[in-house]
């Protein structure tokens, strides 16, 4: 059953060159802090079996080390869309980018959990705070026919974070057990990029706008598409502004409402798909729950999950744009299914075939990759209207993290109680259901303005 139908606003539009340098810069200085944000929830990957040891962490200590920062990125995705709409996307991009140099640091030097925790819940706000922010800018700077691909460029740097921190942290597992301190302190390096080059990019033009600074807004567009279609796109945006309320309360009235519902679903959703048990524990589940890995080697292969998601980001970003959001996410959610359901039966052995094991991981997030990761960030980018899409991201992206928190911090407890299996069959079930949802309910927005897109939700 298909979701519902966007109709075309009658504005015209104009044949223009799109400045494909400055908006791809633009878009990848903002997409700089998807990729610390991958390196850092990612390097606990790792750092997590050298962690265990030097604090003599139980495995409640060990949930609470691997979910202290995603408690964090809570923090920072409640604050991030209201400070966002209220100081602009730049000036929070670049609280980030400080924050995630000095966190880098702190999560370094620690001598007990306590300090360890706190240095990670700093980090997680800037994770929070990017993590809505970098694809709210990138989708609010983007022509509407470039707009899924550089979106999902924020994912191709989250996964490109991700495979960082596998390396790094395979390179330093060598260094014994003082290791984990290092492979935290590396990201203080990009941190500190992503810190100078945001000063280089401009202001959202959407967010210019809706401040009454036209002639800024102006200027960024034309930079992007030429005057004349800079000025039919800051009349569409005008229009939609002025009929807007630009309160909360709007967007939980009729129409809007449905909006909010579905993003929120999409975003719990796409966590209790389940890649994380992956990308968090997988060393964890290689070493203790698989056995006959060393740590390095368990570390290792981590790298080569890593590059799958990579390879498969670079399939979504190639898709995306061609074959719309609702097919990626439908196709993700089902080879999902099937790698859940594989590990679910693999587990049934004792021990699990390692090889079947990996191969099923690595199924499990190149499905994620193709399509759930970057498509529902897409979508959650796309769906809300100008004046509230910060707040309103912030809610879905705040229901993002607390999944994340819910399924990192009892995963081991679930693996304990049922088994691996019993886990696996439970993410299995809730990939059926993000079937569901998409099928029934999420519209496509492949090709519309986000004018044309928010017009969808008005009753």
């Amino acid at each position: 059953m298909p979701g519902p139908m966007i109709r075309p606003v009658s504005t015209p539009v104009i044949s223009v060159s799109v400045n494909r340098v400055y908006v791809y810069l633009a878009s990848m200085v903002a997409a700089t802090s998807g990729l610390l944000f991958g390196f850092d929830i990612a390097v606990i990957n790792g750092a997590l079996l050298f962690l265990r040891q030097q604090f003599a962490l139980t495995e409640l200590q060990t949930e609470f080390a691997a979910s202290s920062l995603l408690a964090g990125c809570v923090v920072g995705a409640a604050l991030g869309g209201g400070w966002s709409d209220r100081l602009g996307r730049k000036k929070v991009l670049i609280f980030c980018a400080a924050l995630f140099a000095l966190s880098s640091v702190g999560a370094a030097l620690p001598r007990n959990l306590t300090e360890f925790v706190f240095a990670r819940v700093a980090g997680g706000v800037a994770i929070g705070m990017a993590s809505l922010l970098a694809p709210l800018y990138i989708a609010e700077v983007a022509p509407a026919h470039m707009r899924g691909r550089l979106v999902s460029l924020n994912q191709m740097a989250i996964v490109t974070g991700i495979l960082l921190a596998y390396v790094v942290n395979w390179t330093l597992s060598w260094m014994g057990p003082e290791a984990w301190r290092w492979m935290f302190a590396v990201a203080a390096i990009p941190s500190l990029f992503f810190l100078v080059a945001l000063f280089f990019v401009p202001e959202s033009p959407r967010w210019l706008c809706e401040k009454g600074r036209d002639s800024e807004a102006h200027a960024v567009l034309a930079k992007v598409s030429g005057q004349a279609q800079a000025d039919v796109e800051l009349a569409a945006i005008r229009e939609v502004i002025q009929e807007e309320s630009g309160t909360l309360s709007e967007l939980l009235a009729p129409g809007y409402r449905r909006a909010l519902i579905l993003a929120v679903a999409l975003a719990i959703l796409q966590q209790w798909t389940g890649v994380n048990t992956v990308l968090f524990y997988g060393s964890v589940i290689l070493k203790e729950q698989v056995g006959g890995h060393s740590q390095s080697a368990a570390i290792g292969a981590n790298v080569f999950i890593g590059l799958v998601n990579c390879l498969s980001t670079i399939v979504a970003l190639w898709l995306i744009d061609k074959l719309g959001r609702r097919p990626l996410l439908m196709f993700s959610a089902g080879g999902m299914v099937i790698a859940h359901a594989g590990l679910a039966l693999a587990f049934l052995r004792t021990p699990p075939n390692a090889t079947i094991v990996m191969a099923l991981m690595i199924l499990c997030t190149a499905s994620f990759a193709v399509g759930l990761g970057p498509g529902v960030w897409v979508v959650l980018s796309e769906i809300f209207p100008t004046r509230i899409r910060g707040r309103a991201m912030s809610i879905a992206t705040v229901a993002l993290w607390v999944a994340c928190v819910v399924l990192t911090f009892t995963y081991l407890s679930i693996a304990s109680a049922l088994g691996p299996t019993g886990a696996f069959l439970i993410y299995g079930c809730m990939c059926l259901l993000t079937i569901w949802v998409v099928a029934k309910f999420t519209p496509e927005t492949k090709g519309h303005t986000l004018e044309e897109i928010e017009r969808l939700w008005r009753p």
